[in-house]
Parts: structure tokens; sequence; C-alpha cells
């Protein structure tokens, strides 16, 4: 199975949200072939949520995972944690007050 490129995945995403008027930024520019994404959904309130994809084994299904959620400066702490130990990694992030990010939408795993 052809695997989808980064840059391909994440203008798609970009264009999903615009399309609903949900303000997205690529604040970190990975690898544009195989890059990981994060997604910072940030609820304009000093809160956020931070996602990331992953395999599961169990169903052959990707997933996107929340792995931080709270203050913003948590959600941040927990990017900058992730970007030391992969440079090749996208962040984008979505401000949404109502919450919505879109990752739960078919085609986007």
């Amino acid at each position: 199975m052809t695997r989808l490129k980064t840059h391909i995945w994440v203008s798609a995403y970009l264009t999903r949200l615009r399309l609903v008027e949900i303000p997205a930024f690529v604040v970190a520019k990975g690898d544009a072939d195989a890059g990981a994404v994060l997604v910072k959904l940030n609820t304009l309130d000093g809160n956020a949520q931070l996602f990331q994809r992953r395999f599961d084994l169990m169903t052959g299904d990707r997933v996107w995972d929340e792995i931080a959620h709270g203050p913003e400066t948590d959600a941040d702490a927990a990017l900058s944690a992730q970007r030391r130990t992969d440079p090749d990694l996208w962040i984008i992030e979505v401000e949404d007050r109502a919450g919505r990010h879109l990752l739960d939408e078919p085609g986007l795993n």
C-alpha cells in the first residue's frame, strides 16, 4: 500500500479546515515525504489539546490520540519535548473556540 506523503495530507487538512472557516497554521514544517504530524487545538481560553496519529496494531487503522489536554502551556511543553526528539515533525495549530479539529472525520486518519 502506498503511503500518502505528509505535505499532501497537511495541505488537504488545512483546506478542509479553511472550508469550514476554522483557522489553522503550520507552526513547524517537517519532512515533506514522511514527517509525523502533531495537531494542537487551541480553544482560545488558555487551554489546548494535542493530538498525534498512531497505527493501531489490533485493527490496522490509523487513529488520532490525545497526548496532552489542559493549560496551553502544558501542550506547548509536550510539543517542545516531541520536537527535540523528532526534528522532522510537522506541527499544525488549529484555533477554534468550539473545539473543532475535524480529525475524527472520514479521510483524515
